[in-house]
Parts: C-alpha cells; structure tokens; sequence
C-alpha cells in the first residue's frame, strides 16, 4: 500500500475538526498586525514623528528584546517591527495543531482505528502537516492582502506574509519531529514548547547583543525566528532567509518521516519512564489527580508571565519619553488607560493583555473536562466513589486559581521590571498588582463560559476559544479604531477597573464574579445531568 494513501481524507477530518480553532488562530493573527497600520497612522500622523517614534525604540534593549530590531521608520517598517513577538505565537498554535493530529490521536487509539482502513503509515503524518502549513499560508496571504490593502508597498507586504508563513512551517516541521519521540502528547508538546523558547532566547540573545556591536550577534542566525525578521519587509526585502528557513522545515519533515518509520505505532524513540505500580498518598483522591495532570501546564503559563512582566516593566519608564513625541499616540494611550498618566495608561493596557492571556489558560484548563471525558480518562475515575461534582470541581479549582495566579505572577513581575528601572521597586509592585488582580472577575467570566458548554453542549465546547478571541479584537483593534460603544461593551474586559490611575467602583467587578458564578453552576448543573460514560 502506498504509504501516504488516503492523505486526502485524513486532511479533511482534520479540517472539519479544526472547523472551529484553525480559522480563529489564522484570521485572528492575520489580521492584528493590519490593525497597526491603523493604529500608527493615527498615532503618528508625520514622517517626523515617525522618525521620532523610531530614534526612540532603535536603541531601547527592552523593545529589541520583545520585537527584534527596528530597521526604519515608515509605516510598514514600524508595523513589521511592532508584530515581531506574533511569529512566536504562530510556532505555538502551530506546533500544538501538529501534535494534536498526530501522537494525540496515537495516545488516544485512534490512530490505530483509522490504520485499520486505507491509510498509510505516513497518511496521518502528511495530512496533519500538510493542513498546518496551508493554515500557515494562509494566514501569510491574509497578512499581504491585508496591507496591500492599506495601501503598503506589494513587495514588501508579500515579504511580510511570507515572514509569518515561514516560521509557521518550520514549527509545524519541529511539532512533527517532536511528535515521534515520545509515547505521550505531554512529552511530546514539552519538547516542541522549549524549542520554540530556545530558538527565541537565541534571537533575542543575539538582536541585544548587536545592539551595542557584541559578540553573540551571530546566535540570530541560530534561531527561525531571527531568519523571519532577516527577511526586513519594507526595508530590505530579502527573501534569502526565506529559503533558508524552507530548506529546514523539509529536512526537519524528512527527518519526522524517518524517524516514524522506525517506530512501532502508540510508541515513540525515547523510552518511556514507568512509574510506581502503586499511587502514593497525594494521588489518590480526583483533586490529587487534577493537581498531576495541571502543574505542569500551570509552571509553564506562570514562568511565562514571569518573564514577559519583567521585559514589559522593563520598558515601561521609556513610554513616557515615546509618547512625548506624539500628540495623537498621547491621546489613545490615555484613553486606552482611561488615566491621565501615559505610563500609567501603559501599564494599564497590558494588564489588561495579560488578563486576556490568562482566560485563554482558564479556557484551556476548564477544557481539560472535556479531554479527559473524550478520551476515555473520566470513566475509571467516575466508576470510583468520586461524583461527577467532585471529578468536575477538582479540574476547575485550577481554572479558577490558576488564572489568578498567572496575574499575580505578571503584576509582581511587571511591577519589578518597573520598578527597577525607576529606582522604586516597592512603591511600582504595590501600584500594578491591583490592576492584574482586576483583571481576575472578566478572566473568570470567560472561563464560566467554557464550563457552561462543556456541561451543556460538550461538542462545542471549543468554541469558548471563539468567544476570547472576540475579546482579543475588541481590546487590541476596537479602541484604536473607535468602534462603538456597544460593541466594546460585549467584552467583560471592558468593565474591569483600568489600574494603576484609574478609579474603582465595586459594581462592576461584583456583577462580572456574579455572571461568571450564574454560568459555572449552570454549566455543573448541565454536566451531572447529561450523559457521561459512567451515570
């Protein structure tokens, strides 16, 4: 048999199951970075506000760090620039999609379900990358046609498309390699994450290294990432790095096909560490259980939110002399902020992009319920002594607590960053942890939605994912773009208190706990009554 028959259809099982999260990763990316354009030509009006926008961020070790270096001043250089952490975002959906059609479907058997069909050994391999890498492109000509649209130079927007489309592909190849070496998804998806943030630190590594004309410049060429921004859309339009980063993802696919091959299926090339025959005392109740399947996604989330604070406060004393220089990038901070301090506002703004980014682990987290329901694990569990209750409960005691630790960790750390730089480490903590703890009643609201779902529509409970991704777009184009009031409105995160600076009234907050309290008991009372694996 051929070994890559029935490709066709496994791909198309893969869209139809991705019908719902492939198209929100893909518009959703594509169509932030079109927003800056928007944004930036509000902002700064002039070419010598431009220029003065650029003089200011060319040499700041804390924007270097976050984008990568800033190679101009027009308005398509200043928006690749500005999109330049969105390709890491691009590996991660990336390499996440491969390995949940691959060892995920491995680890679960239905793998060997649809082996025992027309399919070849490399069919499910090829279809789960070859629909990764289409999403990948594209998200590139959305991009394009998006800043074609706006009127940005061809050569340089195909070049920008291009630029995300690569770094897709050579991540969706690694998510392939990684997907062989282990006999778990866990293991498999370890791997995969910690190349990506090897690969950034090297870019990042290098780009500050070059800043002041230091050694470790050449650790840029190490990394993808590095290659994408090599690529410089708009300034120097360089495809050669493109190639270079093409010629990997094939080697690295070859090398996922090879390495496929010489493995049994359900097992992967590193062998297994088997543990105790018998659970010790801290796993024998469901929240012990909880706690094993969720602690290590939840160290990942908060050494992320960890490190991104730090960098983000680190550049938060050079807003101000930023702003200074535009009248109209004042205005929209402020209002952004809703304070009158621009630093304020600032760190306002990414508070509330952190509270954002922790509902997507609260979603993620309360989606674990459905996973484990799915994929068999529920049942032993609920065929104990352990109600549906108390199963579901001890899941969603982390979708509740892990997001408010992920914004402690992230006020605490942005707090330092600014601190340290303002020489009032105290003083800067205490003012910005209150506004990533207010962020916490509009992260829980989303997270309540997911268990509304998953208790009474399990089939769609992914589309929890549909509704922050609304809240992303609301938060990061509608204010800019000045979309009415309503509409801002639909979004939880509109109503939390815009901290430090602004004013606190308890109503909001009180009736966001109040909704996301309604939807979490409805969801629970939806889940014991529907059916389960086990009654």
């Amino acid at each position: 048999m051929n070994a890559l028959a029935g490709t066709g259809k496994l791909a198309r099982l893969i869209l139809r199951r991705d019908r719902v999260l492939m198209p929100l990763w893909v518009i959703v990316l594509g169509v932030v970075p079109v927003s800056y354009v928007v944004s930036i030509n509000e902002l700064f009006p002039t070419a010598e506000g431009r220029q003065g926008y650029a003089d200011a961020s060319t040499g700041n070790a804390g924007f270097i760090a976050l984008y990568g270096p800033l190679t101009g001043s027009s308005v398509g250089e200043l928006v690749a620039w500005r999109a330049g952490f969105i390709p890491v975002v691009i590996g991660l959906f990336s390499l996440l999609t491969v390995i949940r059609h691959t060892r995920t479907e491995e680890e679960t058997g239905r793998r060997e379900l649809l082996g025992a069909t027309v399919t070849g050994r490399h069919a499910g391999l090829a279809a789960a990358v070859l629909t990764t890498g289409a999403a990948g492109a594209v998200l590139g000509v959305i991009l394009a046609l998006g800043m074609l649209g706006q009127g940005l130079p061809a050569t340089g927007s195909w070049l920008f498309g291009l630029q995300f489309a690569v770094c897709g592909w050579v991540f969706t190849a690694v998510g392939a390699v990684a997907a062989q070496l282990t006999e778990s998804a866990g293991g498999a998806r370890t791997f995969a994450v910690v190349t990506l943030g090897v690969v950034y630190v090297l870019r990042l590594t290098g780009d500050v290294s070059a800043l002041s004309g230091g050694p470790l410049s050449w650790l840029t060429w190490l990394s993808p990432i590095g290659w994408g921004q090599k690529i410089a859309p708009y300034s120097g339009d360089d495809p050669a790095p493109a190639v270079l980063a093409v010629a990997v993802a094939v080697a690295l696919v070859v090398a996922a096909v090879v390495l496929a091959a010489r493995r049994d299926v359900g097992a992967g090339l590193l062998p297994p560490r088997l543990g105790p025959a018998y659970a010790g005392p801290g796993l024998r109740s469901p929240l012990a259980l909880a706690w094993r399947l969720h602690r290590g996604l939840l160290a990942g989330w908060l050494a992320t939110f960890a490190v991104v604070g730090l960098l983000l406060g680190g550049v938060a004393d050079s807003v101000g002399d930023l702003v200074a220089a535009s009248r109209e990038m004042s205005d929209i901070v402020a209002r952004l902020g809703g304070v009158s301090g621009l630093v304020d506002g600032y760190i306002s703004a990414m508070m509330n992009l952190f509270g954002l980014i922790a509902a997507a682990y609260g979603v993620q987290a309360t989606l674990r319920l459905r996973t484990e329901e799915s994929e068999g694990r529920a049942e032993p569990v609920l065929g104990t002594a352990s109600g549906r209750l108390r199963w579901a409960g001890s899941h969603l005691v982390f979708a509740a607590v892990g997001p408010a630790a992920a914004l402690v960790t992230s006020g605490l750390a942005l707090g330092l960053g600014f601190g340290m730089s303002a020489g009032d480490v105290g003083g800067q903590v205490a003012r910005v942890l209150p506004g990533a703890l207010a962020q916490l009643p509009a992260v829980w609201v989303l997270t309540a939605v997911a268990v509304l779902l998953t208790g009474l529509l399990p089939r769609l409970a992914t589309v929890s994912w549909a509704a922050l991704a609304l809240c992303l777009l609301i938060s990061l184009v509608g204010g800019a773009i000045g979309v009415d009031r309503w509409v801002l409105d639909i979004s939880p995160f509109t109503h939390v208190p815009h901290l430090p600076g602004g004013e606190v009234t308890a109503t909001p907050l009180v009736t966001l706990t109040a909704v996301a309290a309604l939807l979490a008991v409805a969801g629970l009372a939806a889940l014991r009554r529907r059916d389960m694996p086990v009654l």
